[in-house]
């Protein structure tokens, strides 16, 4: 870990996405004095058949301002539609200027291969936003901002060739995540048929057993940040040979 504060930004498609792919690494990032920003491109309002968007919309900003707090971050959530999120160069823009304004050094987004839309027009959203936001030749009201490094988070809705490439110890900040997670009823089991809390915690404990740790959160490379030059073989890593 650096000496240097860091700061770290998530963006997901809906309230939630964020904290539940990645919420106990930001924990563990603002634990050791970095900043952390949690942005979510929509409420996520459509999802409770029982109450109607609006009033779902103001339970969930609630719901993740809350969990954010916990974690240690700044939340942010834009005013696009759930189920409608426009993959338009005016929300690359937007997404470009919230980058100049932030200023993260670490990005963390959806992966691409994902069947739900929103999923995919965040993925694309960040990914160009972040091209945009670096290049001075594109005149915004802030200045260009460089990213240090982008990442993708692992999602149970984005499973389509997504490859883990690291696995990060939450362990120690496993608890706190939880408590983050309980902020949201769609995680308490009131919204959803679907057992996000039974998933993903499980997911960290597997992940960690695949590496040695308790609990584990893995991200993906985009692919060229896969290619790595080497002088030699790096010795300091184990490589299993069975």
């Amino acid at each position: 870990m650096t000496n240097k504060q860091l700061h770290i930004a998530v963006f997901g498609a809906h309230c939630g996405d964020a904290e539940i792919t990645a919420g106990a690494t930001v924990r563990k990032y603002t634990k050791a004095g970095h900043a952390a920003t949690i942005v979510h491109l929509t409420a996520g309002e459509k999802g409770n058949v029982k109450m109607p968007p609006e009033k779902y919309r103001a339970q969930r900003i609630k719901e993740a301002e809350a969990a954010a707090n916990i974690l240690g971050a700044k939340c942010i959530v834009l005013d696009y539609k759930d189920g409608e999120l426009p993959l338009t160069e005016e929300v690359k823009l937007s997404i470009c200027d919230l980058m100049r304004k932030i200023k993260p050094d670490i990005v963390i987004t959806h992966w691409k291969g994902s069947f739900h839309r929103d999923h995919r027009n965040c993925y694309e959203l960040v990914m160009e936003g972040t091209f945009y936001a670096a290049l001075p030749g594109i005149k915004r009201e802030l200045p260009a901002h460089q990213l240090t490094a982008l990442y993708y988070a692992e999602n149970w809705e984005d499973p389509f060739h997504y490859k883990p490439d690291l696995w990060i110890d939450v362990s120690e900040v496993y608890d706190e995540w939880i408590e983050a997670l309980k902020c949201h009823a769609l995680f308490r089991g009131e919204v959803a048929r679907f057992d996000y809390m039974r998933y993903y915690t499980g997911l960290t404990a597997m992940r960690g057993a695949e590496v040695g740790f308790a609990r584990a959160q893995t991200f993906s490379l985009p692919p060229i940040s896969r290619k790595r030059g080497l002088r030699f073989f790096p010795i300091n890593e184990p490589v299993l040979i069975f």
